[in-house]
């Protein structure tokens, strides 16, 4: 198997994932996943599309196009209970799915031979990382996983049974 297949496969595979995950969680988007507090599927969905926005910067030097959203889900935001201060839930994770979508696509334009390029603009403290284009991309997928951790404990807070 190549690199680019697994990173491809892992891309798709955490997609799919988080998509199931919140699924049945559009009437308790804002559900923490402990009595004391935490990331809501809200702010999980929102953070990792602004994440993934941050691909466009880092491996292009382009710009992040939820760039406006930084200030809600960019790390080291707070996760606010209060609705009103979000976009639309389902906005939120369509936007995540079409940006997916577009790394996805920035994947196979770079190609296997791009895996190891450097990366145009590594993040302060992410330099061991995040050392190439692919190395970045599938540490986005990891990423990911973290947070699905989360958004599975606000499931069963919110009285939903586990997925598996």
């Amino acid at each position: 198997m190549k690199a680019i297949d697994s990173i491809r496969w892992a891309l798709r595979f955490t997609d799919e994932g988080i998509r199931h995950l919140v699924a049945d969680m559009r009437d308790a988007p804002l559900t923490q996943p402990t009595s004391r507090g935490g990331n809501h599927p809200l702010w999980v969905m929102g953070h990792l599309a602004y994440i993934e926005g941050t691909l466009s910067p880092t491996l292009f030097g382009e710009p992040n196009p939820v760039e406006h959203w930084a200030a809600l889900f960019a790390p080291g935001t707070t996760p606010s209970t209060d609705a009103s201060t979000y976009p639309p839930f389902e906005e939120i994770q369509q936007t995540f799915h079409k940006l997916r979508a577009a790394t996805l696509k920035r994947l196979d334009e770079v190609g296997e031979g791009g895996l190891d390029a450097p990366l145009k603009e590594v993040p302060p403290g992410f330099e061991e990382a995040m050392s190439s284009v692919g190395q970045t991309m599938l540490l986005i997928t990891l990423h990911q996983m973290v947070h699905y951790g989360q958004i599975a404990d606000a499931r069963r807070v919110a009285g939903r049974a586990p997925l598996m």
